[in-house]
């Protein structure tokens, strides 16, 4: 059990150590700069909330909370399952999603710096478990979760007995201290790495720290400007889970001997960690750089719109239509550029009836990949959760097992 502040450290690195994960760090920076040219397109605008919703189902993967794509996306439109167990993971989706998307908007703006204030990880938790039913926030053991309450009993995670609840406050100061204070991105990015397994190793709450330490990293590192909206962590670690887990408890341990760091915990087993998590983020940016590449968005949108010109029924109408070459210029200019009005929209379509012209939007509309607020309005891009496995293939492979 830890007696003090000096029992998590080393909080970062020695130097002799860096130089591998400074070239992650790297690369990840890298990697995040391609996504750029998307960040304000229509595409990007319409993917993000997809990816929210893939990040709650990959995080409440890891806790064994998890629902499926179509009743998150069910939840999302307030409809719950009848079944107790089911609404309740339906919940634990939902308060994910809320929690990611509002301290967004709130904390728009803020360097990594700031995320390091010890009464934002507080919020974090208060944000998640204040969305949920007051029925819905026990532990396994029966025990309350008090949203954005510091725990104030002991606890054992595994084989690591966490910090005792009068040690908890001094530990976060000090955790906020030391990685509030880091200069230079790469030397950042690492400082993100440490922190996720060093908030989890305090353990400041009775339950939920695992996924508060999953949505301040994905924070942070949304502050840092590498993700653009665009990957998360979420999902490499849910993908990578049991390693996840075998990373974490091996940086719990007690350093080994005299070459393994200066601290009380092991630093070979936190450099490993480390190392884990980078990997899982540069996976993540590489395939969202690959899965946002034009031309490759272009190939994918026809084989979608030709589908789509083969099975009618699945527009939901027999009076349903598209008419794929066509439909393809517009649906491009849409999806990359900007809104169009409704007679943009038939004037790309080119050589087609006004009959037709307005059967193929309607159509487009029913599937989804168009929306307009009103029956005239101008026509903006749409991404429905069924369309990912043409657009996005393996972003979000659990939808097509449905």
């Amino acid at each position: 059990m830890a007696s003090s502040v000096v029992s998590f450290e080393p909080l970062y690195p020695e130097d002799r150590m860096l130089e591998p994960l400074l070239e992650r760090a790297s690369r990840l920076i890298e990697l995040s700069q391609k996504l750029i040219p998307m960040t304000e397109t229509p595409m990007a605008r319409a993917l993000i909330p997809q990816l929210r919703a893939m990040n709650s189902y990959y995080t409440n993967k890891i806790e064994g909370q998890h629902t499926t794509p179509a009743k998150i996306e069910a939840a999302l439109n307030r409809h719950y399952a009848v079944d107790d167990a089911e609404r309740k993971k339906q919940l634990f989706a939902m308060a994910h999603i809320e929690a990611e998307s509002t301290l967004e908007q709130d904390w728009a703006g803020l360097t990594v710096s700031a995320l390091f204030e010890p009464e934002r990880i507080s919020v974090l938790h208060d944000r998640f478990f204040a969305f949920l039913p007051a029925e819905d926030r026990f532990t396994g053991e029966g025990e309350a979760i008090l949203p954005g309450e510091i725990r104030q009993s002991d606890v054992t995670v595994g084989r690591h007995l966490a910090p005792r609840p009068e040690l908890i406050e001094p530990l976060l100061n000090a955790w906020a201290t030391r990685y509030a204070r880091i200069r230079g991105r790469e030397y950042q990015l690492i400082g993100i790495a440490c922190s996720h397994h060093r908030l989890t190793w305090i353990h400041p709450f009775v339950d939920g720290n695992g996924r508060v330490a999953r949505l301040h990293s994905h924070l942070a590192l949304r502050a840092a400007a590498l993700t653009h909206g665009l990957w998360s962590p979420l999902r490499g670690l849910a993908r990578s889970h049991a390693e996840y887990y075998a990373r974490l408890s091996a940086a719990d341990q007690s350093r080994r001997n005299d070459l393994d760091g200066r601290g009380n915990l092991s630093q070979e087993g936190l450099v490993q960690f480390v190392e884990f998590f980078l990997d899982c983020c540069i996976d993540q940016a590489e395939f969202m750089v690959r899965m946002t590449d034009f031309d490759g968005i272009t190939e994918r949108t026809k084989d979608l719109l030709h589908y789509l010109e083969a099975h009618p029924w699945a527009l939901g109408s027999e009076k349903s239509v598209i008419k794929a070459d066509a439909a393809v210029l517009p649906m491009e200019f849409v999806m990359r550029t900007r809104a169009a009005t409704r007679a943009e929209f038939g004037q790309m379509l080119g050589n087609v009836s006004d009959v037709n012209k307005r059967r193929i939007v309607r159509s487009l509309q029913d599937f989804g990949l168009l929306d307009a607020p009103t029956h005239r309005g101008d026509l903006t891009f749409s991404l429905p959760l069924r369309s990912l496995r043409f657009l996005f293939p393996k972003l979000w492979p659990e939808v097509d097992q449905e």
